[in-house]
């Protein structure tokens, strides 16, 4: 029996979410509060490139090498696999939903109201907090452009005033210790005299924020407003540059390349690879912002599947390759650095190529940040509708068919953070964001479709998980065994005590860090049970279960600060969303 229309968990029908507004209306795009429809699959293909080609290949990628070697190529395809079971999923849904909102659309549809708010918060992660990483990454990328060409931006106006006090804290901590500075990373020493160097405010702190993070948000921001079909022409472009510049990259690498440097292939183990977990997987996150698109696509049921999948496998091959020339020009050991490809090309004396790559990471990060600044403020407006928001957040500017007030919020929302913020916290918080609403989304298929029975233009094809799901299972457990088996035994010591007696912390101070993972195994049991017993569809099972491994990686901490932020979005949905919500109404009614 289906959910009441006054409970948590009132669903609302695909009809009624075709019909507010009406997906493929004639004329929609010049009705008033309508949304222009301008994106082809090719234009589609593009956002999904400029997303993904960004932010992971230009920075992230450089720390995930450092801790998984030149293995963390096969992390990005394990990623890659997982991204793939959820675009399938993605790729039904916006074939029989193609209306803004994204996961957030799709959760209303499967898992109910109360599901739906929880993940359209979700995505505030994704997109919004996200974007504050790519706007932190393209500024180091520009200020060191600037640099190189004789532009000295004062350091204090080049970082955020968290990652500032921290190395001005820890150099001073080494010179206390009358211990040589050379014991400090050049990023330390930097923080240290941008924090020296910058106008002290009352209090004693100092005034050092990111000017350039700031900046290149407002002027995305104001592209953004002006209309869907400027931002698919810049995306465009971008792209066509951001493709040529990974050609070169890889052709001219290629050649430098010593097969030396790939071994040992993972220094550090599997433990090591999954390090990069969150900063690869922070790569793949792209493709989601193309199902935020639906209304202002030609023919959404069409070619959103097909943009989806086009992306993934494109920059797929792309990573693999980058990562693999990457670990082998040089060692792993010395890709921690926040603009690995131009470094390495420094590195092997080719200081004009490293320029260039560096001019092209500040156009590449830029459509990264133009595409996410699309995303967002199209999930808020299928909130707004929905009743969610306030009306406000719906309202569509007359004459350049956007949503006008929530793009505006979302750039505040990304760029006054980006002025203070250290970079890594919120890469964490984005990919457990991100990660959770991939498994509602492949949660979603399996409520809403379980026997691949749909109609729609495109479904995931139907496999039985009956027997299939337990014998993945015990094959990944015996893989785990026998290539990752220290993680087991620090599984069962953090359990039993060991560790805590060994270190003489508390038990639950050691144990709390294993949660993530015991969750996971009870709630892997448990869709065996259910996949087992009703038959369901392999790929959105599988789907499910490596977005939920995946998220046990990200640490408790990441886990303890995700779970306070659905809190903060819980409170505003039972102060407002609750009651003024469109299905509550028509209950009330």
């Amino acid at each position: 029996m289906p959910p009441t229309n006054s409970s948590l968990f009132r669903r609302k029908s695909i009809a009624a979410i075709l019909a507010n507004p009406p997906a493929d209306a004639e004329g929609h795009g010049g009705a008033p509060g309508g949304l222009a429809r301008h994106l082809t699959v090719r234009d589609l293909t593009g956002l999904g490139i400029a997303a993904i080609i960004g932010a992971g290949i230009f920075s992230t990628i450089g720390q995930a090498s450092l801790n998984g070697g030149p293995a963390v190529s096969l992390l990005f395809v394990f990623t890659a696999v997982a991204c793939a079971f959820s675009a399938l999923c993605y790729a039904q849904f916006a074939a029989t939903i193609p209306v803004s909102g994204s996961a957030y659309t799709y959760a209303y549809t499967s898992f109910g109201e109360l599901a739906a708010w929880i993940i359209g918060w979700a995505l505030i992660m994704e997109y919004a907090v996200g974007n504050i990483v790519v706007a932190i990454s393209w500024s180091d990328y520009f200020t060191g452009l600037m640099d190189g060409i004789g532009l000295h931006i004062p350091l204090w106006l080049t970082m955020g005033t968290q990652s500032a006090h921290h190395g001005y804290e820890a150099v001073m901590a080494i010179m206390q210790a009358h211990k040589p500075l050379a014991e400090a990373t050049p990023a330390q020493l930097d923080a240290y005299k941008a924090w020296a160097q910058a106008p002290e405010l009352p209090g004693g702190w100092r005034l050092v924020v990111d000017l350039p993070a700031f900046l290149i948000t407002v002027a995305i921001t104001a592209l953004v407003y002006v209309g869907i079909k400027e931002s698919k022409n810049a995306s465009n472009l971008l792209v066509v540059l951001k493709l040529i510049i990974v050609a070169v990259v890889i052709v001219v690498g290629a050649f430098y390349v010593k097969p030396a440097n790939w071994s040992p292939f993972a220094p550090n183990g599997i433990g090591g690879v999954l390090k990069g977990v969150s900063a690869v997987f922070f790569a793949y996150i792209g493709f989601d912002a193309i199902s935020t698109t639906a209304e202002e696509c030609k023919n959404p049921q069409r070619d959103l599947p097909k943009a989806m999948m086009y992306a993934l496998i494109i920059c797929t091959v792309l990573y693999v390759i980058i990562t693999l020339v990457l670990t082998g020009m040089v060692s792993y050991k010395e890709l921690g650095v926040g603009d690995p490809l131009s470094f390495v090309f420094a590195k092997v004396g080719l200081p004009r190529l490293s320029a260039l790559v560096a001019v092209s990471a500040v156009f590449a990060m830029a459509s990264v940040l133009l595409v996410f600044q699309l995303g967002q403020p199209r999930i808020w407006l299928t909130m707004s509708r929905d009743g969610l928001l306030p009306p406000v957040f719906a309202k569509v500017h007359p004459r350049f068919h956007t949503p006008s007030f929530s793009t505006i919020i979302t750039g505040i929302f990304v760029g006054v953070p980006a002025l203070f913020l250290n970079m890594d916290l919120v890469v964490d918080l984005t990919s457990i964001g991100t990660l959770f609403a991939f498994a509602l989304v492949c949660g979603g298929i399996l409520i809403i479709d379980p026997y691949g029975k749909s109609e729609a233009r495109f479904r995931v094809p139907y496999i039985s998980g009956r027997w299939l799901v337990p014998l993945v299972l015990i094959a990944c457990s015996w893989l785990l065994w026998r290539y990752d088996h220290a993680t087991i035994v620090k599984f069962i010591e953090d359990s039993d005590g060991t560790t805590a007696a060994r270190t003489g912390e508390g038990w639950y101070a050691v144990f709390r860090h294993q949660i993530p993972y015991l969750v996971f195994m009870l709630a892997s049991l448990a869709i065996m049970v259910v996949t087992f017993r009703k038959k369901l569809s392999l790929l959105p099972v599988l789907g499910l279960l490596t977005n939920l491994y995946l998220m046990t990686q990200l640490g408790i901490n990441n886990w303890t600060m995700f779970l306070i932020w659905l809190l903060i979005g819980l409170l505003i949905y039972f102060g407002y969303g609750y009651q003024h919500s469109r299905l509550n109404k028509v209950a009330a009614g």
